[in-house]
């Protein structure tokens, strides 16, 4: 019996699907999916970012979309095709009508179990780089010529005054930067603005030991890595200065000290007109496309205790607290326990005050450590890149997994954690504090995904808390504060000169409602989330993050945030599509779950 190859499969199965997709017909290609088959689609298709579960949504998608997007030139990438135990996967590139594009199969006896497709570049207008970049130096002598830097300079200074950008992101940190430093090679004209002087404030504004949780081969930003000898969990002050760098080094028109007071879209024009402080003088800018960078959360969570007035010490919110120097020998409540409120215990600790913790609710706890060995490492570690996965295959493997598909696969990686750390979370237990691994057991990355909190990576608070060094009151609400503490639901008092709330953001629809209004906020609808039905993720099932890096229900309107593996990733799909606009070229939006 002939013994197909990996190769032989994957380049037999996309010559059936370049036939069928060249004949238009959508009901041939669905046949070429499992029964419960699933294309997850950024661009190429839909111009925007839709995933398709079964075969009557992947037939309706291409009995819209497959006309316009003309899909031509299916070519298998060469030594990409792998057999795992049946399951077939590959790499290939396409074109459309208007895009390069590159895409990943996944086939198990002959039929799709995932199709992704994914936008590279618009054909005729690539990224300037490479043997497209500017040549700098001028032609030959000229009278009176512009030096590169007196160019950039003249170019800076009108930006935003006598010249208009056509895009503009508000939020000047690692979203509205990686965004901003695609546009500038797509030669579209960009402002960033950011109410803090510097695009490292952000960080450098924030408590002293504070550093990235997520290892540093996730958090390049794009063109630009970082070095090679930096630390695995970057410090913050470290990458507040990146980021200063890296705006400059992009050629990213940043004006810091920027105040956005009020957006209002004017539809006859089909434009912005932004209200912008900066420097105390104000000021109308009237960009086409405007995206909020500002980050997924919205304004301080800031609860109202009964008697808060009357507490006699400090008290701040998470995003004030600047760091524990000073508390030595004080007492310290910290009121919350996710990612933030362990972090301000273990610096309030090391600086030698007293603190407990006010746990309300249950939590979800993985070491650092575990996470990197068991899931992260395998995209994002020096195993991976000897392994031949740089950060920009890394970021492909990762979008090519449908959201659907997620479930399953880290209800097993965390039941192998919980097995791996028994004895950390036995050790967290005994000490009263409360754990969960999401509501179907599917650990973090779900849990960040559909409700972006509720979560701690482990650096090394839950083992002061374990050992009791932190003191832990779980399972108990805040009735009040009091002059000399907090009290309890069950009646304890505990006494404190600080009171640090670590309650977490209101949601990024906030902002919408402040800078444009709530009509256009509700238009807009809930962002983040997956429509999972679980807490803060309400459904219907959209299979995709709401509002996110696509098209909103408000025209011109964008929204950039995540991870910095997610800016990175999606920074790209966000810039073609404001490219697109620009040029005039048609971008019809099929995208039933989110927008219809």
């Amino acid at each position: 019996m002939l013994h197909l190859t990996a190769e032989d499969q994957a380049r037999s199965w996309l010559t059936r699907l370049s036939v069928a997709l060249g004949a238009g017909k959508a009901p041939a290609v669905a046949e070429l999916f499992d029964t419960n088959g699933i294309w997850r689609d950024l661009l190429c298709f839909t111009w925007s970012i839709a995933t398709f579960e079964g075969r009557a949504e992947i037939e309706a998608m291409l009995a819209n979309c497959l006309h316009r997007a003309a899909p031509r030139h299916l070519t298998l990438e060469p030594g990409t095709a792998r057999d795992t135990e049946g399951l077939v996967e590959a790499w290939f590139t396409l074109e459309t009508s208007q895009l390069r594009a590159r895409g990943h199969l996944r086939l198990r006896e002959g039929r799709c179990q995932t199709l992704f497709t994914t936008a590279r570049a618009i054909i005729g207008h690539e990224e300037r780089a490479g043997r497209r970049r500017e040549r700098g130096a001028p032609p030959g002598p000229a009278r009176h010529a512009e030096t590169w830097t007196e160019r950039r300079r003249r170019q800076a200074e009108a930006l935003g005054r006598s010249e208009q950008p056509y895009c503009l992101i508000i939020g000047g940190s690692q979203g509205g930067l990686a965004l901003a430093a695609r546009l500038r090679r797509l030669d579209v004209p960009t402002l960033v603005i950011d109410r803090l002087a510097r695009p490292g404030d952000a960080w450098r504004r924030r408590y002293r030991s504070l550093c990235l949780h997520d290892p540093i081969w996730a958090n390049h930003l794009p063109y630009l890595p970082f070095p090679d000898h930096w630390p695995v969990y970057i410090p913050k002050d470290r990458m507040a200065d990146w980021l200063d760098a890296y705006a400059g080094l992009m050629d990213i028109d940043f004006q810091g000290g920027t105040v956005a007071r009020r957006a209002r879209f004017d539809e006859a024009r089909q434009g912005w007109s932004v209200e912008v402080e900066r420097e105390g003088v104000a000021t109308t800018l009237h960009p086409r496309q405007l995206v909020i960078a500002t980050g997924l959360s919205g304004a301080p969570a800031i609860p109202r205790f009964p008697g808060a007035e009357t507490f006699r010490g400090v008290q701040c919110h998470s995003s004030a607290f600047e760091g524990g120097a000073g508390h030595a020998g004080r007492r310290a409540v910290v009121i919350g326990s996710n990612n933030s409120a362990h972090d301000i215990c273990a610096e309030l600790w090391e600086q030698g005050a007293s603190v407990t913790m006010v746990q309300r609710s249950s939590t979800l706890v993985v070491r650092a450590e575990t996470l990197f060995r068991e899931i992260t490492s395998r995209l994002f570690s020096e195993d991976a890149l000897a392994a031949g996965i740089g950060t920009e295959q890394a970021d492909d493997i990762a979008a090519s997994r449908p959201f659907a598909m997620l479930t399953e696969l880290h209800r097993g990686l965390y039941r192998r954690i919980r097995e791996v750390d028994a004895e950390f979370y036995d050790s967290l237990a005994r000490a009263g504090f409360m754990l969960d691994f999401g509501e179907d057991e599917t650990g973090l990355s779900l849990k960040y995904l559909r409700r972006a909190s509720g979560y701690y990576i482990d650096v090394g608070a839950s083992g002061l808390i374990a050992r009791g060094e932190v003191a832990l009151r779980s399972g108990v609400e805040v009735a009040r504060l009091r002059p000399e503490g907090v009290e309890l639901s069950d009646g304890t008092l505990l006494p404190a000169d600080l009171i640090v709330h670590a309650t977490g953001y209101q949601p990024m629809e906030s902002v919408i409602a402040e800078l444009i209004s709530p009509e256009v906020a509700a238009r807009v609808g809930p962002v983040w989330g997956l429509g999972s039905g679980t807490r803060r993720d309400p459904g219907p099932w959209v299979g995709e993050l709401r509002n996110m890096w696509k098209p909103t229900r408000q025209p011109g309107l964008w929204l950039q945030a995540g991870n910095l593996q997610q800016v990175r990733t999606y920074s790209r799909i966000l810039a073609l599509q404001i490219q697109a606009r620009m040029l005039g070229l048609p971008t019809p939006v099929h995208d039933p779950k989110a927008l219809g």
